[in-house]
């Protein structure tokens, strides 16, 4: 005889299929409520014995009304406040939640950052059309005269950022922005534009001061932090103009500090770059990198083009000992040897000693040697010579260029050096 189920009996077993299924689902997601969705009453509660070993117990609706109470409380009020939680202390996570420190620090001097919309008049000479068509150029005079090259203007627009340092107008921002510009316009977030004149310029650091003239119109100022106070892994936040997009904020962590101009493939410039992964992208030049509490601590100079997330900008403290100088319209003196140099290792000084066509023999050492001596300058007059190694300036080792170029610039024009070098064999000690 055969066993046929009946429509009853079928449903009745899917529905307490259906019902152990919801049971579970109710008891696990308890475990993402927040901590006080899963406060229960207890005193509501009827007491429940503690199942043992080999029994699961799980309560339903019916058994634990206060679990229906819990499971329907309003989830979207973020104003609950943990047990463990002082009310003041969640009012303090309630206002970090709803701000950011980058929101913060952008507000802080956000206003202050300015694009600036450079125009030059560059002259080339274009070839005249027919001098390139042979028949014209043996017709007309070939190389003896005839057809020359056409003088012919053309106006270059170009794009960069700054930012406002002083109440009068003064506008810190980079040499390469606003160097050789015959129209600098600079625009303010607020929609403001003003004609910048350019006060002065250095290009050995890349930096220079344009002055705009408000009328006695009020005008936000940046906040200058200290770079010397900055370490590796704080936060590093970009604030300017890339590519004609107005007001664009990228946030980073500091890479690394006192990269060198020679490291970063800028070898006539004199500057240790803070090397940032916030991106720094064209029309970026000229504008602040901001600490996490909104002070101005870099001027955004530079990029790899070969690499990305790879920024350089110049520590605020370079800016701050010219500033007032370039707003003078003065001329930055910069000391230097007169030396083209070059780091020299031990095995480096081996290979071109073992070569039987080089022209001098070095002295196996770590240090800086000397490839060219200019004429006419310190290291001429103080009889420093080309193949001499340099190993210590003022008592201090040198085994780098860089390290000999950054001890150069500590010093001021008309000091004079005690230079320790290798000469051959000789150890000789100069004053430069």
């Amino acid at each position: 005889m055969s066993f046929v189920p009946s429509l009853q009996s079928v449903g009745l077993f899917f529905k307490r299929i259906a019902s152990m299924a919801i049971a579970l689902l109710l008891t696990n997601s308890l475990w993402a409520l927040p901590v006080e969705a899963q406060v229960i009453d207890t005193q509501a509660a009827p007491p429940v014995a503690a199942p043992t070993e080999s029994t699961v117990v799980v309560p339903t609706l019916e058994q634990d009304p206060t679990l229906e109470q819990a499971l329907t409380q309003d989830l979207s009020d973020q104003t609950l406040t943990p047990p463990n939680i002082s009310p003041s202390q969640s009012s303090a996570v309630t206002t970090l939640a709803a701000e950011s420190f980058v929101a913060s620090a952008v507000r802080e001097v956000g206003d202050a950052v300015v694009r600036i919309d450079t125009e030059r008049t560059v002259t080339r000479n274009v070839p005249d059309l027919f001098y390139d068509d042979p028949f014209f150029r043996d017709s007309f005079g070939g190389r003896r005269g005839g057809f020359q090259s056409i003088p012919q203007e053309e106006r270059l627009r170009g794009q960069g950022s700054g930012f406002i340092i002083s109440e009068r107008g003064d506008i810190l921002t980079n040499a390469h922005v606003v160097d050789g510009t015959d129209q600098v316009t600079v625009k303010l977030k607020d929609g403001r534009s003003f004609e910048g004149y350019v006060e002065g310029i250095d290009e050995i650091t890349d930096l220079a001061v344009v002055r705009i003239n408000t009328a006695g119109e009020g005008l936000p100022v940046s906040k200058l932090g200290d770079s010397d106070s900055v370490s590796v892994g704080d936060w590093a936040i970009a604030v300017g103009n890339p590519l004609g997009l107005d007001n664009t904020v990228t946030l980073g962590i500091v890479s690394t500090l006192k990269r060198s101009s020679t490291a970063v493939g800028i070898p006539n410039k004199r500057i240790d770059f803070i090397q940032t992964d916030a991106a720094i992208n064209p029309g970026n030049s000229g504008g602040p990198l901001l600490n996490a509490q909104g002070e101005v601590i870099g001027i955004n100079t530079a990029i790899r083009a070969d690499a990305m997330g790879i920024g350089f900008a110049i520590p605020i403290n370079k800016a701050k000992s010219i500033q007032a100088s370039l707003s003078r319209g003065e001329r930055i003196a910069h000391p230097y040897l007169g030396v083209q140099i070059a780091t020299l290792t031990p095995d480096m000084a081996k290979m071109n000693n073992e070569d039987p066509n080089s022209a001098i023999e070095l002295p196996e050492t770590d240090g800086v040697l000397i490839v060219r001596v200019l004429p006419n300058t310190p290291a001429a007059e103080a009889g420093l010579r080309r193949g001499d190694v340099i190993t210590k300036v003022a008592g201090v080792r040198v085994k780098q260029a860089d390290q000999l170029q950054s001890r150069v610039d500590q010093v001021k024009v008309g000091d004079f050096l005690k230079v320790t070098l290798k000469r051959c064999d000789r150890t000789l000690q100069l004053s430069v």
